[in-house]
């Protein structure tokens, strides 16, 4: 269980809308999130990049997150407010289409509220990199891919060093 299971851009899944996560499922989703964390240390070993995944790209919609910048943190039921109307350009990549950049506009900050794993509420303001990053994801729960985001039609590159 790992990157194998990182569904690909194309796949119908990847468009649906996640299900919110009960407080009683959250064991039963502790498999999911194993194989979350393998695929993403799989994707950072293969790809030297890889901070977050969602449930939905291994064809689990439920409305889960895992994040592993120097831990890893369960993000379940995420709800984003507070979007600042400063804009920042991003080069975005993906899991799901690996060597492969998409330039899209997210909000430079915003709050994050969701449960973790032993379903305690958190809320966090985050900013830069971690806005953007938290956007992208969200969007998988909602069924939205970076492309669908793009700034125009030209936003689309191959990731310098890919070997093809």
């Amino acid at each position: 269980m790992g990157l194998k299971d990182i569904l690909r851009l194309g796949d119908p899944r990847l468009y649906k809308i996640s299900s919110p996560v009960f407080k009683s499922e959250v064991d039963s989703l502790r498999p999911s999130i194993e194989m979350l964390h393998n695929a993403l240390m799989e994707f950072r070993e293969m790809y030297g990049a890889g901070r977050a995944v969602a449930a939905p790209q291994i064809g689990v919609l439920k409305r889960l997150i895992y994040l592993n910048i120097d831990k890893p943190i369960i993000i379940i039921n995420p709800e984003l407010s507070d979007f600042s109307e400063k804009k920042i350009d991003v080069w975005d990549d993906c899991l799901c289409f690996p060597g492969l950049l998409v330039k899209v506009k997210r909000a430079e900050k915003l709050k994050l509220k969701f449960r973790d794993e032993n379903w305690e509420e958190h809320e966090w303001n985050l900013k830069g990199d971690l806005s953007e990053l938290i956007q992208h994801e969200y969007d998988h729960l909602d069924g939205i891919l970076a492309m669908q985001r793009a700034v125009d039609d030209k936003s689309f590159k191959i990731k310098k060093g890919l070997s093809l």
